[in-house]
């Protein structure tokens, strides 16, 4: 028994060894802030950005941001009810299936409290206190303004409720697990976004938060490391093994080498490329979904955003 106790104790003290090596070696570097100042959404909210022309109504400024977050992308199942959940995300985890978020009080989110609502999105909590895979967002939703998780919610109260249960994620173990998700929260959430530089115009301020928080473009265009996290010395590089293992391109301006400014933003009203080509994959659906149906202000100052990242790795 003193044998077997012995041997318990010594397995124990080898995992968490293991545990902390894996950490430090896998754990991000910082992610260096242009100019210590707050995140993008807080100095947003500080200069009181205001759509143009002004929208006067929560649930059409809610709209809005439905679109500029591509919330139907992953809550959309391919002919299924819409924002009824269901449509599978393959990783090298698993496959996660986005959840319905209508407003059904069994299925949906019709149940829940707007603060409820709030912590899901910018702290990555469940209702009962739970933790969320970081396959959800959050971690880029984190940087959203109080205004518009307000406006969000108050439009998702509007469309109609879906009664379709929700699939449960396949993944295998120890994914299936959700405590080690604390672990990972500490290597790669940064609550309220990095801290970004107040010194800029308006028009890459606003850029910025379309890209970084309700775009969150960098989930599928900058690599991850081997727990899952983004690279964040890379973003927006690009990477080999993107949503559904397949690669997705370099955006950053080394990416875009031959564009223009011009190009970048026609090419999100219409998905056309400076050659005459068109996109397809995933893309095509982001365009036709939510960059072509934001205002042509918006898709300006992402534009903006994207010509002004900085070059990667001496690119």
């Amino acid at each position: 028994m003193r044998r077997l106790l012995r041997l318990i104790a010594l397995t124990l003290a080898v995992g968490i060894t293991g545990l902390v090596v894996v950490i430090f070696v896998l754990a991000p570097g910082p992610r260096p802030p242009l100019a210590p100042a707050g995140n993008v959404g807080a100095l947003l909210a500080e200069i009181d950005w205001q759509p143009n022309p002004p929208i006067d109504d929560p649930v059409e400024r809610g709209r809005q941001v439905f679109i500029a977050g591509g919330c139907a992308a992953c809550h959309t199942a391919e002919n299924g009810e819409a924002l009824a959940g269901g449509r599978p995300l393959e990783t090298p985890f698993g496959t996660f299936y986005g959840p319905n978020i209508t407003p059904d009080a069994e299925h949906g989110i019709g149940g829940w409290t707007e603060a409820e609502f709030d912590r899901a999105l910018r702290e990555g909590l469940a209702p009962d206190g739970s933790l969320y895979y970081p396959a959800f967002p959050f971690t880029s939703y984190t940087g959203m303004t109080d205004t518009d998780v307000a406006d969000l919610w108050a439009y998702l109260q509007t469309v109609p409720p879906s009664t379709e249960p929700n699939v449960e994620h396949d993944l295998a173990l120890p994914y299936r697990w959700r405590f080690p998700i604390q672990a990972w929260r500490w290597l790669y959430f940064e609550p309220g976004g990095p801290e970004i530089s107040g010194d800029q115009p308006e028009a890459w301020l606003r850029g910025a938060y379309l890209v970084e928080v309700l775009g969150h473009c960098g989930q599928c265009h900058t690599d991850r490391t081997l727990l899952g996290g983004l690279e964040h010395d890379s973003a927006f590089a690009g990477t080999s093994s993107g949503p559904d293992g397949r690669p997705v391109p370099d955006i950053t301006p080394a990416g875009l080498d031959g564009w223009s400014h011009s190009d970048v933003a026609f090419f999100l009203n219409i998905g056309m490329l400076p050659d005459g080509n068109f996109v397809g994959g995933d893309m095509a659906e982001v365009v036709s979904e939510n960059t072509s149906q934001l205002t042509s202000s918006d898709r300006q100052a992402m534009a903006v955003y994207l010509m002004m990242l900085p070059t990667v790795n001496g690119q």
